[in-house]
């Protein structure tokens, strides 16, 4: 038997015991004196949520694989699917401790309380969001962290080994994830004690997944062919209207509640994908492209990603604005992306990567009171300064951890299993040589 296979047995049967022991190893023994009362409201909508977001990954599925060549689509789409089915396991176990756990310097959670979803029940809250069970709020989180290494996969499309894309998947959660869910989210974070605003993941999501990207596509290096038709626009139109269905949930879910914010952030977040949508098209065609399926789509990816973070401390007609902005910056991007240096085969960084950092300065421009009282520090637009001078030092702070520790995590990943598939193995087609699949 080869040493992977040993090692994954041990790994499985491991994780397959500690399952097995956990009652008496990390359960509570302490019983509740109190019954905590639920929303029931609250707590329908974020069910509904949660799978609303879950949705999201699929269609990311659908998106990317629409958009790589006709020999890699069972592989593109493999690779977000698989992220559902080890972050769903790896959060359980670990990783969802390490951002919602006791804090530990403002940096990360203390995973050792909440090992296999130990104390996280349904008699217990969290703290930002008392009216719905802990379980639910922790199941509602996982799905954030199951589409953010899903969305790093459009850069090294069609060159990367499988099995070194999964080793990699639970580094990147462990190691850069967590760190910034619990700055971020968490009320002991230190992003969130600075006042940092990322209602749904700009930071967390969208930024970490681009310089992830970036980093994944410089150390993988060019495809052999980097120009090959799409295999399926239909795919890319299905996976985006999955998307920015699932959206909803991402952003309106944020709110925690079925409330007024979240009406607020769903209204927002439709507004700014059709006026990001909007942009694009007319944007190619006053640069005398044609108005295209892909650009349309792309538009409103990006209008999605950029809303994010400011869905729900900002106004429609901001959230319009927001749109256009982050589409017009995001398509220059894209055109001005070294292509013929860096092999990012889907555009990650210059679509969530700009998009998020995007969406992240906008949110210091337009955040509001009147939208959202939890905001302490209003927007430039409101005559305010501190807001925008936090969301500018968080934007730098996590693009260098972010580059530099994705970067880190691809050289180890590299060592421990060889990123790059041979040269012979990419012009076949990862789905055959890969999977021993194909359409």
């Amino acid at each position: 038997m080869s040493t992977r296979k040993i090692v994954l047995s041990i790994l499985l049967s491991t994780i397959l015991l500690l399952t097995f022991c956990s009652h008496w190893l990390f359960t509570n023994k302490a019983t509740q004196t109190e019954v905590v009362k639920f929303d029931y409201g609250d707590t329908a909508w974020m069910l509904m949520a949660t799978a609303l977001v879950l949705l999201m990954t699929p269609g990311l599925g659908f998106f990317y694989g629409g958009m790589v060549g006709k020999k890699n689509v069972i592989s593109t789409m493999l690779q977000s699917f698989m992220a559902m089915v080890i972050v769903s396991v790896l959060w359980i176990v670990i990783a969802y401790g390490l951002c919602f756990g006791p804090s530990i310097g403002g940096f990360i959670g203390n995973p050792i309380p909440n090992l296999f979803f130990n104390n996280v029940g349904i008699t217990s809250s969290w703290s930002l969001a008392p009216t719905i069970p802990l379980l639910l709020f922790a199941l509602f989180q996982v799905k954030f962290a199951i589409i953010t290494p899903a969305l790093i996969t459009g850069a090294f499309a069609e060159r990367i080994r499988f099995w070194s894309y999964l080793l990699f998947m639970v580094l990147f959660i462990l190691f850069v994830y967590t760190p910034l869910a619990h700055c971020t989210w968490h009320p002991e974070g230190i992003f969130f004690k600075m006042g940092v605003l990322d209602f749904a993941g700009g930071t967390v999501v969208h930024m970490s997944a681009g310089w992830a990207a970036l980093a994944g596509a410089m150390f993988l290096g060019k495809r052999k062919v980097q120009k090959a038709n799409p295999a399926r626009i239909t795919y890319v139109l299905l996976g985006t209207g999955l998307l920015w269905f699932g959206w909803f949930g991402f952003n309106a879910g944020s709110a925690m509640g079925a409330n007024g914010l979240a009406v607020q952030a769903l209204g927002t977040t439709t507004v700014a994908a059709a006026a990001a949508s909007m942009a694009w098209v007319f944007l190619d065609k006053i640069l005398g492209h044609k108005l295209s399926a892909m650009g349309a789509c792309i538009g409103a990816v990006v209008g999605l990603v950029a809303i994010t973070p400011a869905a729900g401390y900002v106004s429609i007609p901001h959230a319009i604005t927001i749109g256009i902005i982050s589409s017009i910056v995001s398509n220059y991007a894209v055109s001005r992306f070294p292509k013929g240096k860096i092999d990012d085969a889907l555009d990650v960084f210059a679509c969530h990567g700009v998009g998020g950092m995007t969406g992240m300065v906008l949110t210091g421009v337009f955040a509001s009171k009147a939208i959202n009282p939890a905001v302490v520090d209003q927007g430039l637009l409101f005559g305010e300064t501190k807001l925008f001078i936090n969301q500018i030092t968080a934007l730098i702070v996590v693009s260098v951890f972010a580059f530099t520790a994705s970067y880190a995590l691809f050289y180890i990943t590299n060592k421990i299993s060889r990123l790059r598939v041979s040269e012979e193995k990419e012009v076949l087609g990862l789905d055959i040589t890969q999977h021993g699949e194909y359409l």
